[in-house]
């Protein structure tokens, strides 16, 4: 699990395709300082196991399913990527709850400075505009930002200089992709309500509803 505060822009190495997996390799010196063994370090916010480390990097393995479902596998050496280790139980939640399991890949249409800030409209796929609210929370590339707006098919949102300064989005331009990551907490409460689940009754069997809550005192 994640914050969504980005730690550090890190630099890929290598990447090694193998026939539907890849091995990557990645310089960094805050994230390298403790790191060992199968930690979880989020690289553009996918959730990646170490596998290898130095004082200067580490190296992570890639599943076909995240090659599919994130746009690491478009990354080449030189690039930059945002980096954060796994949150501990001590720390403070700066941002939101990150998995680091991405639910698609967006589409930077638009960047306009407002002042100081830069203003990014991100078109979006359905399985995750579903989960966008006003003022709710997304993890782009893994930070974590506020929605602005949304409509049918994109969302926007404000980063202020500090964020473009130590993170991708600072560099990020028109037509670049993006790894999108929903609030976590909103598929779980979807999943409790009656008709919203994803499970084989379709979330009917032990739903959340106007009886439920009566019988167990909130209402």
């Amino acid at each position: 699990m994640f914050t969504g505060i980005i730690e550090e822009l890190g630099a890929v190495k290598s990447i090694k395709k193998g026939q539907k997996s890849a091995t990557l390799e990645v310089g960094a010196t805050v994230v390298a300082s403790d790191v060992k063994m199968g930690d979880s370090i989020a690289v553009n916010g996918v959730c990646l196991t170490v596998v290898g480390f130095t004082g200067k990097g580490f190296s992570a393995e890639v599943m076909a399913e995240t090659l599919r479902k994130s746009d690491l596998g478009a990354l080449k050496a030189g690039d930059k990527v945002n980096l954060e280790r796994a949150l501990r139980l001590s720390d403070r939640l700066g941002g939101h709850l990150v998995s680091g399991h991405i639910d698609g890949v967006g589409t930077i249409k638009s960047v306009v400075r407002e002042d100081i800030a830069l203003v990014f409209t991100v078109d979006a796929q359905p399985e995750v505009l579903r989960y966008i609210i006003n003022k709710g929370s997304i993890a782009i590339d893994g930070i974590s930002l506020t929605v602005v707006d949304f409509s049918e098919d994109s969302f926007r949102v404000s980063i202020i200089p500090h964020t473009a300064a130590q993170t991708t989005l600072g560099f990020k331009k028109a037509g670049d992709n993006v790894n999108l990551e929903s609030d976590v907490i909103a598929k779980y409460v979807e999943r409790m309500f009656p008709g919203k689940g994803g499970g084989e009754d379709g979330g009917k069997k032990g739903g959340v509803d106007v009886g439920f809550l009566a019988e167990h005192g909130f209402l």
